[in-house]
């Protein structure tokens, strides 16, 4: 067994009456891929507000690294433990190249970066030219972001992601408004950055966390379901009814 990294026990959070957190346990280990699944109200979006510190729990244990209460923990502690968070839609600096954007992510001393007459060292350029790589918009770097497909500005948000040097990312719907070639290219990229740092994906897309190939966990109000490989889950007739025979 992989050591973990993310350990949450018994969870629970209610807004109004609604409880959109019930008694949800999870553990996710270092250097895990994990697909999220659930419908709509499964708690999905909560969880990951719970994880990064923007809202807390009601009751129950968050485990950072075996030792830290994240549920003490503000959003930019979080952030600054090396857990990052990519929404839905890409946020990029659209009038600013693929290269700046990746230059003002980096790890370090972003007031610098972000002067005007900041120019990169040999190591961020290095550091860029890696990113670039990993993304696949190595022949992108100087486009601006806003020209970008929709496919690619996922890629660059992630990127901006990684040059931060996070230990676990928190992926959301990253298929959502793709193409299907770009589809399968997310879950390639998704792979190849698991294994030094941790990926927790939610997706709505069965082909695409198929593709992830990984192990998935189905929430369904608020709590786990089923656990296990994508064939082990869409096998479970709970899971049928609640979710993927919809």
């Amino acid at each position: 067994m992989r050591e973990s990294q993310l350990y949450l026990n018994d969870v629970n959070r209610s807004f109004d009456g609604f409880k959109a957190i019930n008694g949800l346990s999870l553990v996710i280990a270092k250097g895990e891929l994990r697909a999220v699944v659930g419908p709509n109200g499964a708690g999905k979006t909560t969880m990951l507000d719970i994880i990064t510190g923007k809202t807390r729990p009601d009751s129950g244990e968050v485990v950072w690294n075996k030792d830290t209460d994240l549920t003490k923990l503000d959003e930019a502690d979080c952030a600054r433990l090396g857990i990052g968070r990519k929404f839905q839609k890409p946020t990029v600096f659209e009038t600013l190249s693929v290269r700046d954007n990746l230059m003002l992510s980096l790890s370090g001393d972003r007031e610098v970066r972000a002067s005007l007459f900041h120019r990169p060292s040999r190591d961020e350029a290095d550091r860029i030219d890696g990113l670039l790589d990993i993304i696949g918009l190595t022949d992108d770097g100087l486009r601006l972001a806003g020209d970008l497909s929709h496919g690619q500005k996922q890629w660059l948000e992630i990127g901006m992601l990684l040059a931060q040097e996070p230990e676990l990312l928190l992926v959301d719907e990253p298929a959502a408004g793709m193409t299907d070639a770009e589809t399968m290219r997310t879950a390639e990229l998704l792979r190849s950055i698991a294994g030094e740092r941790s990926v927790l994906v939610i997706e709505h897309d069965m082909e695409f966390v198929r593709a992830l190939n990984c192990k998935v966990t189905v929430l369904h109000r608020g709590s786990v379901l089923a656990e296990g490989s994508l064939d082990h889950v869409s096998a479970n007739p709970e899971v049928i009814e609640v979710y993927l025979g919809r």
